[in-house]
């Protein structure tokens, strides 16, 4: 079993952790400060990425601790400052939000957002004053559904509580992919407009700062390399689940919440498995003397 979890983790030791002296660890800033108050929420200001980060550790640490420690999570999220909601001009806002119901027969588009302006009573004139129309559409989409899940997280902080990490996990990515299950059928057009490189600097941004909102409502308070790499890995769970989403046809989505659930286990038992083979590597090299009954120890007690 250890041997396999070593050969597994050969390839990640040897590329990646093993020389980490050569390694330049470039600083990232927390995303929850990176929001700019302009008239997106959602705008990027790029100066404030250079130089600022969470203070991450000298890079020669252990491989075992570079290793993310999901389970690290506090019960806790006073500490996370709660970001503004998205900013709109009110007659944009409106007919933006007034679309939204209409996606679901006309899909993200032109006659979608026409369709919202005269529910609202605006002439329909007023969607050429969106500069990227479809894009924007998706955006406050997205900005919604964001803002929704921090009010949800709000209110839930002693359910949230009574769960384990790795379920808090899942329950939140449940609930804000449930927010698109409406709109299922046109959800790989929004797919596509977010890939459009006039859009993909803000997409990019959302999807950050969804990732960073979901560690948080799980109680994770991380401000060293694990920051970084616990939303890189959850992004990757993310973006698969939505993926898969798209072509289940079981009830209820049943069959995505199972593979949601499986994706998050496995993530969770990563630093477990890392930490067996480096355990393994230390008794190897000092000849399976003593170092092979304190491996067996530490696996079992730990």
């Amino acid at each position: 079993m250890y041997s396999s979890a070593a050969k597994r983790l050969l390839h990640l030791f040897g590329t990646s952790l093993g020389s980490s002296t050569n390694h330049r660890i470039i600083r990232y800033r927390p995303l929850q400060s990176l929001i700019s108050r302009s008239h997106f929420s959602t705008t990027v200001n790029s100066e404030s990425f250079v130089n600022q980060s969470p203070n991450f550790q000298n890079s020669t640490s252990s491989t075992a601790n570079q290793i993310p420690n999901f389970s690290n999570t506090t019960s806790s999220t006073a500490d996370h400052t709660r970001r503004p909601r998205a900013e709109y001009q009110d007659e944009q806002a409106r007919v933006l939000q007034a679309s939204l119901p209409h996606v679901i027969r006309l899909g993200w588009s032109e006659a979608a957002m026409i369709a919202g302006a005269r529910d609202v009573g605006l002439s329909p004139s007023i969607v050429g004053s969106f500069p990227r129309k479809e894009g924007m559409l998706v955006e406050f989409f997205m900005d919604d559904c964001l803002q929704r899940l921090s009010d949800m997280i709000d209110s839930s902080t002693e359910e949230l509580k009574s769960l384990i990490p790795s379920e808090r996990i899942t329950k939140l990515v449940k609930i804000r992919l449930e927010m698109q299950a409406p709109y299922i059928s046109k959800w790989p057009q929004a797919l596509s407009i977010q890939a459009q490189p006039v859009n993909v600097p803000t997409s990019f941004k959302q999807r950050a700062m969804l990732m960073d909102e979901i560690w948080h409502g799980a109680g994770d308070d991380t401000a060293d390399f694990q920051w970084y790499v616990k939303r890189t890995v959850l992004g990757g769970i993310y973006s698969t689940t939505e993926i898969y989403m798209l072509t289940d046809n079981s009830p209820d989505f049943c069959d995505t919440w199972a593979f949601l659930d499986d994706r998050v286990k496995d993530a969770f038992d990563l630093k477990k498995t890392v930490q067996e083979a480096t355990y393994l590597a230390e008794a190897v090299g000092a000849g399976m003397g003593t170092s092979l009954q304190g491996f067996v120890k530490r696996v079992f007690q730990g």
